[in-house]
């Protein structure tokens, strides 16, 4: 009967057809066009908002191993206090929009199964609260008309659901869900999907969190089947939370990072990331050709807590500047040489060295530095993004002039920080060098980090595998490996530095390994394999090993 409901009301909408609902013609397909089209987004905003924002807790998660009277106050009370009034999607497409983000992504659902839209299947939704609109519609009409592309998380877990039908709130079961009860599970997020897909236009983008397996599997056929255009993001490219990948990836990817230490909205308690640890989160994610989707989490009113609106201008402010070094771009032949990241426009032949990790550049300050990747054809042009190089503001005998000379050790510049941002004259995010009429300099190798083996627990001692898969133009190389205590999936990103293992020469592909025995018992480690090139090192990616 629900299912009728559901169908009649769609086609009341005049939106689809019952052939759009059972055509499978593109079941588990994102197109490489579309795919093409996401990788040039590059920067995203994801949004987590629910009606247990007004707790400030872990949004959904709360649920899992809680208490009878505490489920029963959560689901039947709690949304009875949510008034997001102050909500204004208009307000906050603008602000990323600002800071550069080509979409967002909004939470209709999360794990607790309350919908943020006016669904018919089920009364846990937005409609049964003091606010009583459908929350979602504002959003994408807000998001569309800033030009911003659509996207939509979605659940197919619903411990709500589970709840209603007397199981355990987890997400992980021991043994199968009963059929009769699965039947209707299915049914469910099958239900929401149409409704998602028919109800809101078209969706540029979709994010599926949880339920894999046949929860997952029918949410995709139902949104492939009806908005054969949409990018599916989690559940059919990597989504790696709170880090990056640690090589550089030709396969569409994106990267999801909170700007503290929670998804959904924390009052207290909250330890923010700083604008410059953000932008050069993006400027490494945009580096090794993935996307950022950076999470907000709305305050009970709606509101962007203040902590966040600060960080989205400040990176509003970067953006501004230097836009055109992470819109669009490709990565180059390698992420970075230490602290200076690339992006490439192989069309046009441009560069674009971000320069990080200098936290006081006095503005006037002239500063050298050398790029061994690159070199430069005799009309090349090198300068600061957003400076005209003729002007050091209050100082008229400062030459703001950017040099630059090819050299036997690589390209040198030499420039000068000279636009003036902050009234204190103090800037201290990256600044970016635009370097046109370039090609590669060398052909760098490439490494595979491998799976580490434990080779004698009683004395510390630990085997790393790695392997060259190509040694570039070097005859010979140094290899080996880092490694540091994985200190936790938020905290990672702000880990400390790498220590090494010895080396080996290497003078051809193949495998290699390295035993150690400085690491410590019950600790768990990430590593990464290296290979020393003459003029650089490159990096395998990060594995993890508990020891």
């Amino acid at each position: 009967m629900k299912r009728l409901l559901i169908f009649i009301t769609l086609l009341l909408y005049g939106i689809i057809t019952v052939s759009q609902v059972t055509s499978n013609n593109y079941l588990n397909l994102n197109k490489p066009e579309r795919l093409d089209w996401f990788k040039k987004q590059g920067f995203g905003m994801f949004i987590h908002f629910s009606f247990d924002s007004q707790l400030g807790v872990v949004i959904s998660h709360s649920m899992a191993g809680a208490s009878s009277d505490y489920l029963d106050r959560f689901v039947n009370d709690l949304p009875k206090t949510f008034n997001p009034e102050n909500f204004a999607p208009e307000e906050i497409a603008t602000i990323a929009k600002l800071a550069g983000m080509k979409y967002i992504v909004f939470t209709t659902k999360h794990h607790s199964g309350f919908c943020m839209w006016n669904t018919q299947t089920t009364g846990f939704n937005i409609m049964n609260t003091p606010y009583g609109k459908d929350l979602l519609a504002e959003y994408v009409d807000a998001t569309r008309k800033a030009g911003l592309a659509v996207g939509f998380y979605y659940s197919p877990e619903d411990f709500n659901f589970l709840y209603e039908n007397g199981l355990q709130v987890r997400r992980r079961f021991t043994v199968p869900i009963p059929g009769n009860i699965m039947d209707k599970y299915l049914e469910l997020v099958e239900l929401q999907c149409i409704e998602l897909m028919a109800r809101f236009g078209k969706i540029d983008i979709i994010f599926f969190d949880g339920g894999e397996g046949l929860l997952q599997e029918k949410c995709k056929e139902v949104v492939w089947n009806m908005q054969p255009d949409i990018v599916v993001t989690r559940g059919a490219m990597q989504t790696p939370e709170q880090t990056i990948l640690g090589i550089t990836s030709e396969e569409p990817w994106e990267s999801c990072i909170t700007m503290g230490t929670q998804w959904a909205y924390k009052p207290t308690n909250e330890k923010y990331k700083t604008g410059t640890k953000l932008i050069e989160i993006l400027i490494e994610t945009r580096a090794k050709g993935g996307n950022l989707l950076l999470n907000t989490g709305p305050k009970p009113d709606g509101e962007l807590p203040e902590e966040q609106e600060a960080l989205l201008r400040e990176m509003a402010a970067w953006n501004f500047i230097n836009y055109e070094a992470v819109e669009d771009i490709k990565p180059w032949i390698l992420p970075n040489e230490d602290d200076i990241w690339f992006t490439w426009r192989p069309e046009k032949k441009t560069l674009y060295a971000f320069l990080t990790n200098i936290p006081e550049w006095t503005r006037g300050e002239r500063k050298e530095f050398v790029i061994k990747s690159a070199k430069i054809t005799e009309d090349a042009t090198v300068d600061v993004l957003g400076q005209s190089s003729e002007l050091v503001e209050y100082q008229p005998s400062a030459d703001a002039k950017t040099y630059f000379e090819q050299t036997g050790n690589g390209l040198k510049i030499s420039c000068v920080r000279a636009q003036r941002i902050y009234n204190n004259h103090r800037w201290h995010n990256p600044l970016v060098i635009k370097i046109t009429g370039v090609s590669p300099a060398l052909d760098p190798p490439v490494v595979k980090t491998n799976n580490a083996e434990i080779t004698g627990r009683a004395y510390n001692e630990l085997m790393f595998n790695g392997e060259v898969i190509k040694t570039g133009d070097a005859e010979i190389l140094i290899a080996g490996f880092q490694f540091r205590i994985f200190t936790g999936a938020i905290e990672e990103l702000s880990s400390s530095k790498w220590e090494e293992t010895n080396t080996t020469e290497i003078s051809g592909t193949g495998k290699f390994s390295v035993r150690t025995n400085l690491l410590k018992n019950n600790n768990e480690y990430q590593y990464r394999a290296f290979v020393k090139h003459p003029k650089m090192t490159v990096y395998g990616d990060i594995l993890r090993v508990k020891f």
